[in-house]
């Protein structure tokens, strides 16, 4: 039954009228079974208590009970990692090997502990010079100070539910705020089992977290739009990144949008090969459905025939069907929703000019679950739209360039600016690459940048603001200046 519920004001309830929705296994088309369908009710009723636990309780001066309160959750999430574990593969249908990273254990291992230790260090006020503010001779003594933002409504996605609810969670809780979650339709059980975890095994104060599934997407614009609400932290797509934004214009509300990518994997001509091209072949692991996935893949003219051939046997080899099965990279989309999604934009690239070398359709051995294959796009200008667009899918488009200024404007020629890779022989050839394409976070000859204390997010119309380090802590304050009389 604890899967069934909402947290709402440190209770376990039930939905209005107790409505339900089913949650499906995307890799065998069955119910899992069912989970709370809040309705904007409940999502006002756990946006009120959020409200009344930032203005009454001393949640966000409490410095060492918040972070006992983080450390416990950390105990508790600890305690089902191998039952979330599984729930994780059975509900988002990501591979059992990627819940031994992104999925699980790497936000596991720090999203909560890095942001609960970060509460004694931060820099919760600093002094400035004494100044004569209007040249009278009155000195002031000035400081500034960093306060809880308030009630932070918060949208999370369904393709990495639980790392992107751990990383958002953290920050704002250790920076002393109260929140309402609200998990995707799609994957809703793991945002149950952190309410549960929440209710039964911390101390966190009624009202501090609350979490409000539901299968109606328009029941989180109460977050957007509420006067109670002070902050939206929210990931997902760019089109509904701008409906949380205008949303939230009408209480003149921040935000922090985590949103859409259409990353390069840059390969430049003094690269080897052998080794940077076959490890293209990762933008299948989970179906290509993550926003930081380098989705394009540059080659040199001068080398693209050698980098179609690798990279073919790479799609090639990789192993996709049951999540469940530890060699598998590939499980299936989300939904059937996303996989004609998926399988539209192939046949966009096919009308478009573009070839398909491998893939490109549902797999004939695969009869149940919302598969696609592995699908290599070659002779793609960058123009066509499965250069443009995000297509959440398995699908790699490799696009030719002259040089390192053209290969720069390819970069660059995207709405979107999140992430992306670059390799090269000479390290500071790709530094110097690297400092002229407009994206959030880059790995240059394989570096890897992800991690609690790693600031992540985009440039242009990937989002605003950052998640983890400490501009990811900072991101949920607001800053006030006070003064006093020198001396005093």
């Amino acid at each position: 039954m604890s899967k069934q519920r909402l947290l709402i004001d440190g209770k376990l309830v039930d939905a209005e009228g107790g409505r339900v929705f089913d949650n499906v296994n995307p890799a065998t088309e069955e119910v899992l079974g069912v989970t709370a369908d809040g309705s904007r009710a409940d999502m006002e009723h756990a946006v009120a208590a959020a409200r009344t636990a930032f203005d009454r309780s001393d949640w966000a001066r409490d410095h060492a009970g918040r972070k006992k309160a983080l450390l416990q959750l950390q105990a508790a999430i600890e305690s089902e990692a191998e039952d979330l574990r599984a729930e994780l593969v059975a509900e988002v249908g990501c591979p059992v090997i990627t819940t031994y990273g992104p999925q699980l254990d790497a936000p596991l291992r720090d999203a909560l502990r890095w942001p609960a230790e970060m509460i004694e260090s931060f820099p919760w006020s600093r002094s400035i010079p004494d100044n004569d503010a209007f040249g009278m001779g009155f000195q002031s003594t000035r400081e500034v100070w960093k306060e809880p933002v308030g009630v932070v409504g918060v949208i999370v996605p369904w393709n990495f539910p639980f790392e992107i609810a751990l990383n958002k969670l953290g920050p704002i809780l250790a920076m002393g705020n109260t929140c309402v979650l609200k998990p995707a339709p799609d994957t809703p059980w793991n945002a149950t089992r952190l309410g549960r975890l929440i209710a039964e095994h911390t101390d966190i104060p009624p009202g501090v977290v609350n979490i409000v599934p539901s299968a109606d997407h328009l029941v989180g614009e109460v977050l957007s739009a509420s006067p109670l609400v002070d902050m939206v932290a929210f990931t997902g797509s760019t089109a509904t990144g701008r409906r949380v934004m205008a949303a939230a214009a009408e209480t003149v509300k921040p935000t922090f949008l985590e949103l859409g990518g259409k990353s390069v994997n840059l390969v430049l001509d003094d690269a080897d090969f052998t080794k940077a091209i076959p490890g293209a072949a990762m933008v299948c692991m989970h179906a290509g459905q993550g926003c930081a996935m380098p989705t394009r893949l540059l080659v040199p003219n001068s080398r693209y025939d050698e980098a179609i051939e690798l990279a073919t046997a790479a799609f090639d080899a990789v192993k996709y069907g049951d999540p469940t099965e530890p060699s598998v990279l590939q499980g299936p989309q989300v939904s059937k929703r996303q996989q004609e999604r998926v399988l539209h934009y192939i046949q966009k690239g096919r009308q478009e000019g573009a070839r398909v070398v491998l893939g490109g359709g549902v797999p004939k051995d695969l009869p149940r679950g919302y598969f696609v294959e592995p699908t290599l796009f070659a002779d793609v200008d960058s123009g066509m739209t499965i250069a443009q667009d995000e297509i959440f899918g398995p699908i790699l488009v490799v696009i030719g360039f002259d040089d390192d200024d053209d290969a720069v404007r390819i970069a660059n020629d995207s709405v979107y600016g999140l992430s992306g890779m670059i390799t090269s022989g000479d390290l500071d050839r790709a530094k110097a690459v690297a400092r002229r394409i407009r994206t959030g976070t880059l790995g240059i000859n394989g570096g890897m940048w992800y991690g609690a204390d790693a600031p992540f997010g985009g440039y242009k119309q990937s989002g605003i603001g950052r998640q983890c380090g400490i501009e990811g802590l900072e991101i949920f304050t607001e800053t006030k200046t006070v003064a006093w009389p020198a001396g005093r």
